[in-house]
C-alpha cells in the first residue's frame, strides 16, 4: 500500500462508521533502522547477547552486529464532537503483545472526554505517566539510538486503565499538568501489558508537569502489587535456607513502586535533559536468584532500583553533538538474603575470584547528528552513536570459553525518517 493512500482509507473507515471524513486524520509515520557493530573482541561472536542477565533490557545494540527494523509507526487520530476525540498508533514491525497480531502490532489507542474547561478524561491503551522521556519526547525526538536505561526499565510498558488530565496556569507563564491514573496493572507480566487482565487488583498513577520560560520539570509516581489472581506463588527454590517465609513471600504480594523526578529544556541551540527514579522491583523480576541457572534476578523482596541519566545536545544547524551518562543499580540498597554477597565470589554463585556482578549498569554515549531539516528535526536524522558501558553487566559463557566480566563498547548507527 502506498502511504498517500493511508488518508483515504481514513477517510473510508470513518465514513463506514457514520463519522465525516474530515473527522479522520493520517498524522504521519516514522521508520527508524539501525546498524550496530560491537567493538570488544571476545563479544564478537555474530550472536546476541542472550547471555545477559535478566535485570538488564539487552537491546539490539548489544548485539555482536546487527541490521535493525526498530521502528515502522503510524498514526492516526480524530474526531467525534468538539469535547470527544481518538488516537491511535500501531506498528507493524513490533511482534511483542498478546498472542494474536493485531493485538501485538496496536501500541497506543486513547479515547479522550474533554469534561470541562482543563479536564480531560483519557481511556485507553498506552505509555501511563513514567518516565518524562518515555511519555513526553516522541520516538521522532530521541536523541540517540535508543532511550535511557532508567527510561526504558519504568516507561517503555503500556498498559490498559483510565486517568485524568488538568491543565492550570498561563502558557505564556507558569504553567502545569496534573494527573491520575488507574491501571490493569499488566505491563510486567511479559506482554507489554496490551492484553486483557488477570488479576484483582489495580496500579495507581500521578505526576505533576510544570513549565516556566522554557523549563519543564516534574515527578511522578505508580505503585501496584502482584499481576496475578491469588497473590504471588511461593517459590519452591531460589530463595535458600536463609530466605523470608511462605507466610513472608504471600504477604509482600510482589509490591512495586517508582517515585522520580525530571527537568528538560530544548531550544534552537541546545537540549537538556535529566531523569531519576527510584523504587521497589516487585513484581518486575518475582522470581529470584538461582545458581543453577546463573541468572540475576531478584534478591530481597523489599530490593529497591535506582537509576538516572543525563543528556544534552549542542545544536549547528543541521550538525549536532549529543552525549549522555547513563546509570542503573537494581539493586542500590545491596539488599540480599544469606550470608554471602551472591554477586561476588562464592562457591554457590560460582562467580570468578574478583568478579563483581552486582547489578549496576553504566553506560556513556556520544554521539554525532546529521539532521535533515533543522527547523523540524522530526523529519528525519543520521544519528553516530559511540556507547561504552561497563563491565559487569553481562556473565562469562563457558560454552564460547569466556571467564571473567564482559562488557562490550558498541557503535551504532542509526537512521530515522519521519513524515
Amino acid at each position: 500500500m502506498k502511504l498517500r493512500t493511508l488518508p483515504a482509507l481514513g477517510a473510508l473507515l470513518a465514513a463506514s462508521s457514520g463519522l465525516s471524513a474530515q473527522a479522520v486524520k493520517f498524522d504521519g509515520a516514522l521508520v527508524e533502522l539501525y546498524y550496530t557493530q560491537m567493538l570488544d573482541s571476545n563479544l564478537r561472536l555474530n550472536s546476541a547477547a542472550t547471555h545477559a542477565p535478566a535485570y538488564f533490557a539487552a537491546t539490539t545494540g548489544m548485539t555482536e552486529n546487527a541490521f535493525t527494523v526498530k521502528r515502522a509507526e503510524v498514526y492516526f487520530s480524530g474526531t467525534v464532537t468538539d469535547a470527544i476525540s481518538w488516537s491511535l498508533m500501531f506498528d507493524p514491525n513490533n511482534t511483542s503483545g498478546t498472542n494474536t497480531t493485531y493485538g501485538a502490532v496496536l501500541q497506543d489507542v486513547w479515547a479522550n472526554w474533554k469534561i470541562a474547561p482543563g479536564l480531560t478524561l483519557k481511556m485507553g491503551q498506552g505509555k501511563f505517566l513514567q518516565s518524562y522521556e518515555s511519555t513526553s519526547i516522541s520516538a521522532r525526538n530521541i536523541l540517540f539510538y535508543d532511550r535511557s536505561q532508567v527510561s526504558r526499565f519504568i516507561g517503555e510498558r503500556r498498559d490498559r486503565g483510565i486517568y485524568a488530565q488538568y491543565d492550570f496556569g498561563d502558557p505564556k507563564g507558569f504553567n502545569g499538568k496534573a494527573y491520575l491514573g488507574l491501571t490493569n496493572g499488566m505491563s510486567d507480566n511479559g506482554t507489554g501489558g496490551k492484553q486483557n487482565e488477570t488479576n484483582a487488583q489495580k496500579d495507581v498513577h500521578a505526576r505533576l508537569d510544570f513549565g516556566i520560560k522554557g523549563h519543564q520539570f516534574g515527578v511522578y509516581y505508580r505503585t501496584g502489587s502482584t499481576d496475578v489472581a491469588k497473590g504471588q506463588t511461593v517459590p519452591t527454590t531460589g530463595w535458600g535456607l536463609a530466605g523470608p517465609s511462605a507466610v513472608a513471600i504471600k504477604e509482600n504480594n510482589d509490591k512495586m513502586s517508582n517515585l522520580g523526578v525530571f527537568y528538560f529544556k530544548d531550544t534552537p541551540d541546545y537540549t537538556i535533559l535529566g531523569e531519576a527514579a527510584t523504587g521497589l522491583i516487585g513484581r518486575r523480576y518475582p522470581s529470584v536468584f538461582s545458581s543453577a541457572s546463573a541468572v540475576v534476578s531478584r534478591e530481597h523482596l523489599d530490593q529497591k532500583y535506582l537509576g538516572y541519566s543525563v543528556a544534552g545536545a549542542y545544536k549547528m544547524g543541521q550538525h549536532w553533538i549529543t552525549a549522555r551518562y547513563d546509570f542503573m543499580n537494581f539493586n542500590s540498597g545491596n539488599d540480599y538474603y544469606g550470608s554471602y554477597n551472591p554477586y561476588t565470589q562464592n562457591v554457590t554463585t560460582g562467580a570468578a575470584l574478583g568478579a563483581d556482578y552486582t547489578p549496576k549498569f553504566t553506560e556513556i554515549n556520544v554521539g554525532y547528528s546529521y539532521v535533515f531539516l533543522p527547523s523540524k528535526s522530526s523529519t528525519g536524522k543520521l544519528k553516530l552513536n559511540y556507547v561504552m558501558r561497563s563491565k559487569n553487566f553481562l556473565r562469562p559463557d563457558a560454552t564460547r570459553n569466556q571467564t571473567g566480566e564482559q562488557g562490550g563498547d558498541s557503535v551504532v548507527a542509526s537512521l530515522q525518517i519521519g513524515f
